[in-house]
C-alpha cells in the first residue's frame, strides 16, 4: 500500500475550516475528485450530491466526497431559523469551543494515476463514523484543529503532516470495510493473493508465468486466476501490464531514463514492443507522454 500511495502521489491539502453557533446553514460546491469534510465539534446534517440521504455527522465523523457536486450543511437547534453563513468569512474561523459546530475541510491532491485509481475505487459519498472504527480519527482531528487555531512556530508544516496522516487514516478505514468493489484496494487487502502481488510489484521486469504466481499464492493455476479476476477485476497478467505502465508513467514524468532503458527494466524485449504496449494502455507513445507531462498537462 505504501508503494501505491507513493505512486499516485497522495497529498492532503487542508483548505478551510469554520465554527458556527446557533442555527446555521452553509452551501457550496466540491470540484476536487476527493474532498473531505470532518466534524471536530458538534453535530451537523450534511446533504451532498451522490448521497442517498442526508448524513448526520457527530464529533469525529468524516464525509468523503468523490466529486464533483453540491453540498449543503446545517447545524444548531432544529427549531431555530438558520442564518446563512459564508464559510470563507474570517469571522467564522475555526476555534475549539464547546457548544459550537466546528468543521474542517480539505481535499486529496492526486496525479492522473491516482485520480483514476481512487476515483474508481471510492463511492460518490462515504460516511466514516469515528465511533465505528479503531482508527483514532477524533484524536487526529483534535491535532489538526490545534494547529489551525494556535499561532505556533512551524504550524503550517505540522498541519501538512497531520493532514497526510489523516488521509491515511481515512483510507485505512475504507479499505478495512468488507464490501469493496473489484479493484486495486480490494486486491491489496486480500491476504491470499498478496504474495503474488508482492512478486509482481518487486520485480515488474520479470516474465512472470501464471503457474509461478499461483504457486506463490499456494493455489492451483485455475483457482488463482479465477480469484484474482474476481478480486482485482482483471486477470493477473493484465494487472502486471498495468502495473508496469503505472511505473513507466512515473518514470517518464519524473526521470531522465531513455525509453529503451525503461523498456528493458520493465521486461520488454525491445523499445518498440514497450512503446506499443504503452500506447495501447495510455493512449499516446512514451515520448509524447513525457513531453505533455513536462508541460504539466499529462501528469
Amino acid at each position: 500500500m505504501s508503494e501505491v500511495l507513493d505512486l499516485v502521489a497522495v497529498q492532503a491539502v487542508m483548505t478551510s475550516g469554520f465554527t458556527a453557533r446557533g442555527a446555521w446553514v452553509a452551501r457550496g460546491e466540491f470540484g476536487e475528485i476527493l474532498k473531505f469534510v470532518a466534524l471536530a465539534r458538534g453535530r451537523v446534517e450534511l446533504t451532498a450530491d451522490g448521497a442517498d440521504a442526508p448524513l448526520v455527522l457527530g464529533a469525529g465523523d468524516v464525509a468523503v466526497l468523490n466529486g464533483p457536486g453540491r453540498l449543503v450543511m446545517r447545524g444548531g437547534p432544529a427549531d431555530g431559523v438558520p442564518r446563512e453563513i459564508d464559510v470563507a468569512d474570517p469571522r467564522h474561523a475555526p476555534v475549539a469551543e464547546e457548544g459550537a459546530d466546528t468543521l474542517l475541510g480539505g481535499h486529496v491532491a492526486l496525479n492522473a494515476i491516482g485520480r483514476s485509481l481512487l476515483g474508481q475505487a471510492l463511492p460518490p459519498v462515504a460516511h466514516i463514523r469515528a465511533a465505528s472504527t479503531a482508527v483514532p480519527l477524533r484524536a487526529r482531528l483534535d491535532l489538526l484543529l490545534a494547529e489551525m487555531t494556535a499561532d505556533q512556530l512551524g504550524a503550517a508544516f505540522a498541519l501538512r503532516q497531520h493532514a497526510q496522516l489523516f488521509v491515511l487514516d481515512l483510507l485505512r478505514v475504507h479499505l478495512g470495510r468488507s464490501a469493496l468493489p473489484p479493484g486495486w484496494p480490494r486486491l491489496l487487502t486480500d491476504a491470499r493473493l498478496l504474495p503474488a502481488v508482492r512478486l509482481m510489484h518487486a520485480e515488474p521486469g520479470t516474465a512472470w508465468r501464471l503457474e509461478t504466481l499461483a504457486r506463490a499464492a499456494a493455489m492451483s493455476r485455475t483457482t488463482f486466476a479465477t480469484r484474482f479476476r474476481e478480486v482485482a477485476g482483471v486477470p493477473p497478467l493484465t494487472y502486471l501490464v498495468r502495473w508496469r505502465m503505472l511505473l513507466a508513467r512515473r518514470a517518464l514524468r519524473e526521470g531522465e531514463e531513455s525509453v529503451g532503458a525503461l523498456a528493458a527494466s520493465l521486461g520488454y524485449a525491445s523499445e518498440s514492443a514497450f512503446s506499443t504496449a504503452f500506447r495501447r494502455e495510455v493512449g499516446e507513445p512514451p515520448l509524447r507522454y513525457r513531453a505533455h507531462a513536462r508541460r504539466g498537462s499529462g501528469a
